[in-house]
């Protein structure tokens, strides 16, 4: 366990520090996610062992959509030397690609479960509002737009704080766009297409309005892309989702929250791919 170490294109959420705990990969493709405090981490783990098992869960989407679920593991922590703490394994949804953009996207005009305590509905409310969260349904969290030569652009977070419905866009079109311009060269083939990433969320969409096994309340779309071979046979982009904390049993109820703001950002990317020259959104 030598080779463990800080994702090197994390967007979004808890990074690790000497003095933190965050998440970490390996040489061998796999991704190890802390269990958060309180019973978040508890929750996030008992999402992942039903889900993994569950027989109504397609296959294709379990496959295709979701990190690959492979245990649990105590791991020495930095910050506690001496103790350890346990880990979710999953898959490196980003392992391969080689100059990797991506963008992390939270989904849903409401992010906090039921039954959350007050402080915590609070909290989140000032975010939801303070974001395209309540306006769009979803809101971008966090962006890394790479080029073949490996200049990369990295907006940071106070940056994306606050950002309203023209500032999304924007940061929808930079993510196909050279680095440092706006120019959507990489539109047609990161969004469009058989493989695109709009055919995989409109597939994802497709099981959001039938399945009433789970509500998804504060989970990311995490998409993902190679700049050196999106335009290559074989080099189609990635369309995953993360962060199950606060995922809750639906009760036979098909999750509206999460389907809404799906819907939302499938329209913005349509819309962009729909463009004949997309030409640059003005402030």
């Amino acid at each position: 366990m030598s080779d463990l170490r800080a994702p090197e294109h994390q967007v979004a959420g808890h990074r690790a520090a000497p003095d933190k705990l965050g998440p970490l990969v390996d040489g061998a493709g796999l991704f190890y996610k802390p269990l958060q405090a309180l019973d978040r981490g508890e929750q996030e783990l008992a999402f992942y062992t039903a889900f993994s098992a569950h027989p109504d869960v397609p296959p294709r989407i379990r496959d295709a959509f979701f990190p690959r679920f492979h245990g649990t593991r105590l791991l020495p922590t930095a910050a506690s030397p001496g103790e350890s703490h346990p880990h979710l394994i999953l898959d490196d949804i980003l392992k391969g690609l080689a100059a990797p953009s991506v963008t992390d996207i939270k989904i849903g005009a409401c992010t906090w479960p039921p039954r959350a305590p007050e402080p915590y509905v609070e909290k989140c409310l000032a975010k939801d509002r303070g974001s395209t969260s309540v306006l769009l349904g979803f809101r971008v969290s966090g962006v890394m737009v790479s080029d073949p030569s490996g200049v990369v652009w990295r907006p940071d977070r106070s940056e994306l704080k606050g950002t309203d419905i023209p500032g999304v866009r924007r940061m929808l079109r930079r993510y196909v766009s050279s680095v440092g311009g706006e120019d959507c060269a990489l539109a047609a083939a990161v969004y469009g297409g058989e493989g695109g990433v709009l055919a995989q969320l409109r597939e994802l969409k497709a099981w959001f309005e039938v399945q009433t096994l789970f509500h998804f309340y504060s989970a990311s779309v995490l998409l993902s892309y190679d700049a050196n071979a999106v335009t290559a046979p074989g080099g189609a982009p990635r369309v995953k989702l993360v962060d199950f904390a606060h995922v809750v049993e639906s009760e036979g109820v098909i999750d509206h929250n999460f389907l809404g703001g799906l819907c939302s950002l499938i329209k913005f990317i349509d819309d962009i791919v729909s463009s004949d020259k997309a030409p640059p959104v003005q402030s």
